[in-house]
């Protein structure tokens, strides 16, 4: 896969980010939950029973009974309050999906690196066996020490020693890159070779800051629970509001219960319809109790807020500069690489001309290939850098489904 194929297909299919889209949904269907008593209720059953004597309650045939809020203050508010804590899910599946798409991506870094390295460790052994090779025959010529092949045999051991341990590396990398995009433990996924343009940082670390600060996700939710706290606090409040309920009932009577011996009219059909007003006089300590439970928390998520922007800014900065430093790394990696292949270039030009031994050749080779590694080790540094910045800033998504 492709760095765009993996992220987008973990959007799709990570568990983490299937969790968090239940999670919202279950929200959703909170908001109907919190609705329901402004919804008409009615319920149809039977009090059937045989009176002797004087009838001492209504019982009857059929009976019906319907219910609904018309007027609740603490319910209303109830609802507004299940409404933005659904709108607070929301945020935590985008949350969710900025975390996953840049575990994601530093994944996928991993597991290219690990293959790029693992490519140039294996050349490194295989120039390290030529090199051995030609010691050996210049030991049995007498024209070096056996000393310089037990040191050549250390080399070669070693480089075989950090391909095997890359390899393993690789593996791995691949399994965790594979969980990450929603596969199974069994699978891999492996990085295309591709010629990837990194991305680019935000102007200054001001404006990094300030548009963290602005678009963060985890900061907007911590922001909607203190919204969703409020709602409780007032609905708590509302408690000491009077309430209206529609309240009806029908009823069907019986002859044999004797109503028409003890009351002067009698009709089977029966009902009635109204409306239910209560006025709490008295409510007890428990609202004050719930009201100060409710302020207390809302304290601790504004400090919880607090903190979150201190270390969201705290922690971009670093990164911008860390992404600054990564800069001047790869620069000067880059620079180093140019020198060892130059002087690859002239040895093998020397070599031609006879001037040169194969031995040397094939360590200005190992020495490339250690340039070649530092290089890439510089990009790996490099690009993790400005990727992790612009998670912090809230463009990752955007960037890579951006990126060619």
């Amino acid at each position: 896969m492709t760095l765009r194929e993996a992220v987008g297909r973990a959007l799709q299919q990570n568990p983490d980010v299937t969790l968090a889209r239940l999670e919202e949904e279950n929200a959703r269907h909170a908001v109907g939950i919190a609705k329901d008593p402004f919804s008409p209720k009615v319920n149809v059953g039977s009090g059937l029973a045989y009176s002797n004597g004087f009838p001492l309650s209504a019982p009857s045939i059929v009976q019906a009974h319907a219910s609904q809020f018309l007027f609740n203050r603490q319910q209303s508010y109830a609802v507004a309050q299940a409404k933005e804590q659904a709108r607070g899910a929301g945020i935590g599946v985008a949350s969710k999906r900025d975390e996953v798409a840049y575990r994601t991506t530093a994944l996928y870094l991993d597991a290219e690196r690990a293959a790029r390295i693992l490519t140039l460790s294996r050349k490194d052994a295989e120039s390290q066996q030529k090199v051995m090779e030609t010691i050996q025959a210049q030991v049995k010529e007498g024209r070096a020490l056996a000393l310089a092949e037990k040191q050549a045999a250390y080399n070669l051991a070693r480089s075989r020693q950090i391909a095997e341990s890359l390899d393993a590396d690789r593996d791995f990398a691949e399994t965790s890159l594979a969980i990450a995009v929603g596969f199974s433990a069994e699978d891999r996924v492996r990085p295309v070779e591709e010629q990837r343009t990194a991305p680019a940082l935000p102007a200054s670390e001001e404006n990094a800051v300030q548009a963290a600060l602005e678009s963060n996700k985890d900061l907007r939710k911590l922001q909607s629970q203190i919204t969703a706290k409020g709602l409780e606090m007032r609905s708590e409040k509302a408690a000491r509001y009077p309430r209206v309920d529609l309240v009806a009932q029908y009823a069907l009577f019986a002859k044999f219960n004797h109503y028409e011996d003890y009351y002067r009219t009698f009709q089977r059909n029966n009902g009635q319809i109204g409306m239910s007003f209560q006025v709490p006089v008295f409510n007890g300590p428990g609202v004050n109790e719930q009201l100060a439970q409710t302020q207390t928390e809302i304290s601790h998520l504004r400090v919880e807020l607090n903190n979150a922007r201190n270390r969201i800014s705290a922690d971009l900065q670093q990164s911008f500069r860390e992404a600054r430093k990564a800069e001047t790394a790869a620069e000067v990696a880059r620079l180093d690489l140019d020198v060892a292949r130059e002087q690859l270039s002239v040895n093998l030009a020397q070599m031609q001309e006879g001037r040169l031994p194969l031995r040397q050749v094939e360590e200005s080779r190992i020495v490339e290939n250690a340039k070649w590694i530092a290089f890439y080790e510089a990009q790996y540094a490099l690009e993790k850098a400005k990727w992790n910045v612009l998670h912090l800033t809230g463009d990752l998504v955007p960037s890579i489904e951006g990126t060619p």
